[in-house]
């Protein structure tokens, strides 16, 4: 019967390391920024501390999926440091409720699995209630060097989203036409051909300083955008920033519903018109000076700080 109780606890131990590993997995790749975007919102870190905060959340989940898996040590450190995470995520997925509600994914499982934060919190308490199977079941191996095996494992786990999705805050675009300073043809959107797939901007976009995002509502890249700017916008109510959609109509309300980015106006272009401004690669975000293309960045590049540094000094970075 003990042996059946240890093999029961084992598993459930692998179970619950795995679901870690696949949670820091998913967070990490192919995008992070998603994952990076919660500390700014909930306002324990700016745009710079958010990627190295996100990167050392999603080390510690591998740590504590590695400890899982090898039982190491479960009922005087691993389950007493998982419970304690998991009731740091719950709390939080509380306090995004209560701002945000109960919409949209929570980003447990990045963009792979998308959860509800109250499906988010079902799956906390669950684990949580595993992990006490386990620290009634098992005490966990003890095993030999175990400071410098755990402290090898910590330093590890750590690392490994640093080396696979660095830091880049010099990242510069690479994959737009360079060609800046000129006037983009805005009359298209303004004297459309066709009423039916064009609609009139509700500001006018010629004159003075816009941030302009030509988004997809099928495009991944796109919503991930979408979602950066809806922080933006957030944290600073009078930046002029709008977006030019394009696809079905219908699918605007999922748009929103996973982007939340109804604070922010946009009008639709369908077509060839849209296709002239954005070219094959999207999404498209364009810094116009009374009608003159002077940036051209992508969603990766987006950043708050430039943004008001621009509209503060015409200088662009």
């Amino acid at each position: 019967m003990q042996i059946v109780k240890k093999i029961i606890a084992i598993l459930v131990s692998i179970g619950l390391g795995l679901i870690f590993i696949y949670s820091g997995y998913t967070k990490l790749l192919p995008v992070i920024e998603t994952f990076e975007f919660t500390f700014v919102e909930i306002g324990i870190a700016n745009w710079y501390a958010a990627p190295i905060i996100a990167r050392l959340l999603i080390g510690l989940e591998f740590f504590l999926g590695l400890l899982l898996i090898m039982n190491y040590n479960l009922k005087k450190f691993t389950l007493p440091f998982t419970i304690g995470l998991l009731l740091f995520f719950i709390i939080y997925l509380i306090i995004q409720i209560a701002s945000s509600g109960n919409e949209g994914n929570c980003g447990c499982f990045g963009e792979h699995l998308k959860m509800t934060p109250l499906e988010a919190i079902i799956k906390n308490v669950i684990m949580i209630a595993g992990c006490l199977v386990v620290y009634f079941l098992f005490d966990g191996w003890k095993i030999k060097y175990n400071k410098q095996l755990l402290s090898f494992t910590c330093v590890t786990a750590i690392l490994v989203p640093f080396l696979f999705n660095p830091v880049d805050y010099a990242y510069t675009s690479n994959n737009l036409d360079e060609k800046v300073n000129y006037p983009l043809e805005l009359k298209t959107l303004y004297e459309p051909e066709d009423t039916s797939k064009v609609e009139i901007p509700t500001v006018d976009l010629r004159t003075g300083k816009h941030v302009v995002a030509f988004l997809s509502l099928s495009c991944p890249h796109c919503r991930i955008a979408a979602k950066k700017f809806r922080l933006i916008k957030k944290n600073n109510p009078d930046l002029p920033i709008y977006f030019v959609l394009n696809g079905d109509k219908p699918k605007l309300k999922e748009f929103i519903d996973d982007t939340h980015a109804d604070n922010i106006p946009g009008t639709f272009c369908l077509g060839k018109t849209f296709i002239n401004f954005t070219g094959p690669n999207l999404p498209r975000i364009y810094y116009l000076d009374n009608g003159i293309l002077v940036k051209k960045v992508d969603y990766y590049e987006l950043n708050q700080y430039n943004i008001e540094e621009w509209l503060k000094t015409g200088k662009v970075q």
